[in-house]
C-alpha cells in the first residue's frame, strides 16, 4: 500500500507536443444526464482542462438544447444516445444520472459513476474506473466489507475495475493488488458536484492514453490540490479554473 503522490503516477502524465493536432490527445465522450444536467456540464468542462483533444457531450433529444445552449463551445453535442465513432478514446457515465437507453460498453476505456454502478456489467476490465462514495458503494457491492482500503481492493479484485472509493483519505485499488491512500485532499470538498469533476479528470487523462490506474491517482490528487487551494467557500466550478496551473506545476517537476 502506497500513499498517493506526484511520483506514483507523474511519469505516465500526457504530454503535448508541437506537432501534434487534437486527435492526438484523445476523444472524450461524456453520457448526459436527464435532469441533472450541471453534473454533465462540470464533468465535460473539466475533462477538456485535463486536456482531451475533444469532448463530446452524448444527450437524450429533449435535453440536448440545454446542453448546447451551456456548454462552452469546445464541448460538442450529439442528441443520439447511439452515437459512437472509433476516434472515441474514452467514455464517461453517470454523472448526475444516466439516460435510458444508454448501455455501458468496454471497447474502450470508460469511468463509471453514480447511478452508473447500478448499471454496469458483473464483469468489467482495469480499463474501467469505478468512483463510488461510500453509500454508491455499499448500494454497488452490499457483501464486502472490512476497512476502507480492504473494501476497495476486494471490489476490485471482485469487478475486475479500478476503484476508487471517495471520500476523505480516498483509497484507489487496482484488481491486481496495488493500493493507493489518498492524503492529500481537503475538507471543502464536501460540496455538491465535486465528484462530477473528479470522474471528468479521470476520463479527461484515460482519453489521452494514461493507465486507468495512474489516471486515476492522479486526478485523486490533483483534485484535492484543487480543494487545498481554493478553501473556504469552494464549489465545484471553482476547481476547474485550477487545473491548469496545478498541471503546469507538476509537469514542470518531471
Amino acid at each position: 500500500m502506497k500513499i498517493n503522490k506526484p511520483e506514483v503516477w507523474a511519469g505516465s502524465l500526457p504530454v503535448k507536443s508541437s506537432d501534434a493536432h487534437k486527435y492526438h490527445y484523445g476523444h472524450a465522450v461524456i453520457y448526459g444526464a436527464p435532469e441533472l444536467t450541471g453534473a454533465t456540464r462540470l464533468a465535460a468542462s473539466v475533462a477538456a482542462r485535463m486536456g482531451a483533444g475533444l469532448v463530446t457531450v452524448v444527450s437524450p433529444q429533449e435535453r440536448a438544447d440545454v446542453y448546447r445552449a451551456s456548454l462552452p463551445a469546445h464541448i460538442m453535442v450529439r442528441d443520439e444516445l447511439a452515437w459512437d465513432s472509433k476516434k472515441v478514446s474514452a467514455r464517461l457515465y453517470g454523472s448526475g444520472g444516466l439516460a435510458r437507453g444508454v448501455k455501458i460498453r468496454l471497447n474502450r476505456p470508460c469511468v463509471i459513476d453514480a447511478d452508473a454502478l447500478l448499471s454496469m456489467p458483473d464483469t468489467l476490465n482495469d480499463n474501467c474506473v469505478l468512483t463510488p462514495h461510500e453509500g454508491e458503494f455499499v448500494r454497488a457491492f452490499p457483501k464486502i466489507e472490512g476497512s476502507r482500503d480492504e473494501k476497495a481492493l476486494k471490489a476490485a479484485q471482485k469487478c475486475g475495475a479500478v476503484i476508487v472509493l471517495k471520500g476523505q483519505g480516498g483509497v484507489i485499488a487496482h484488481p491486481d493488488g496495488r493500493v493507493v491512500i489518498n492524503e492529500h485532499d481537503s475538507p471543502y470538498l464536501a460540496s455538491a458536484g465535486t465528484g462530477d469533476v473528479l470522474a471528468g479528470m479521470i476520463c479527461g487523462l484515460i482519453a489521452q492514453g494514461m493507465p486507468s490506474f495512474e489516471a486515476a491517482c492522479a486526478a485523486v490528487w490533483m483534485h484535492g490540490d484543487a480543494g487545498q487551494r481554493i478553501g473556504i467557500g469552494l464549489v465545484a466550478s471553482d476547481l476547474i479554473k485550477k487545473i491548469p496551473e496545478i498541471l503546469k506545476e507538476t509537469l514542470g517537476k518531471r
